[in-house]
């Protein structure tokens, strides 16, 4: 009893260790984001009076466009990535053609490929196109990008989805469309969900393809604007550009707040189902 006892303390330990490392940072991003320069010199680790609220307008003024950049590439990239890879993931589940096989694993594949890898021939088909420095250019590899685990993903949960129910569906009536939104999209809604909430998160912390195909700043996402922005603040004043940060961190919370139950059941449900 005493050793388990010993055992039980030291795991509450180790996360009570852990815990404070990750959640460390948080705390001192959002102190330090109320701070001016001289509150930031003179308390470095502490919280300080007054609360400099105005780091946060002044930050405002200059993400906001970033931010409306990075929610309209990230709802862009979601809805086309679950559009195209529910409908490709679903016609690879239900039906049966030639070379179903060997094309599904050569989708998958690529997952095998490091997305570093990808960078130069993703430019290069961009600037064969003329979209450097567009936004379609920016989103279209990330769509292209997404599905493919998005399929490997759908093709095994709608594979597992009971036969009975598109067969009694098709005496009614419905034709292979119907069969995909009337049954299979509802009932895979939680691991969609999982799904839009990955991609969502990916688009928007997406760094390195935005700093290759963007040269507009009017067209940067929250990443590489933040930067623009680190390198106007950093000399003089630390609490705008953490304040900026702040403020480029809370639309994932609340995607996060809204959607962590169902991402929770789709990851469980996928888990489940292979």
């Amino acid at each position: 009893m005493k050793r388990r006892t010993i055992g039980e303390a030291a795991k509450h330990l180790a996360l009570i260790i852990l815990s404070f490392f990750t959640l460390f940072p948080l705390y001192f991003l959002i102190i330090t984001s109320f701070k001016d320069y001289d509150q930031f010199i003179h308390h470095f680790w502490t919280p300080t009076l007054p609360l400099r609220l105005e780091n946060y307008s002044d930050a405002w003024l200059e993400v906001r466009a970033y931010i409306g950049n990075s929610l309209f590439y990230a709802i862009v990239v979601v809805f086309f990535v679950l559009l195209l890879s529910s409908i490709t993931a679903y016609v690879f589940s239900r039906y049966k053609f030639p070379g179903k096989e060997l094309l599904f694993y050569l989708i998958i594949g690529i997952l095998m490929i490091p997305p570093v890898l990808m960078l130069i021939p993703q430019f290069l088909v961009v600037r064969a196109f003329g979209l450097l420095n567009t936004r379609a250019g920016l989103v279209l590899p990330m769509i292209a990008g997404g599905q493919v685990f998005s399929i490997f993903i759908l093709r095994t949960f709608f594979a597992s989805l009971p036969e009975e129910l598109f067969e009694a569906a098709r005496i009614d009536g419905a034709n292979h469309f119907q069969l995909y939104y009337i049954i299979a999209v509802p009932l895979s809604v939680p691991i969609l969900i999982a799904i839009a909430l990955l991609n969502f998160v990916g688009t928007w912390n997406e760094i390195i393809w935005p700093l290759i195909v963007l040269s507009d700043s009017d067209l940067s996402p929250v990443t590489t604007g933040l930067l623009r922005f680190q390198g106007q603040f950093s000399i003089t004043s630390y609490g705008p550009m953490f304040a900026g940060y702040v403020l480029a961190s809370i639309p994932l919370v609340i995607v996060f707040l809204f959607c962590m139950k169902y991402y929770i059941q789709g990851i469980t449900s996928g888990a489940l189902k292979m």
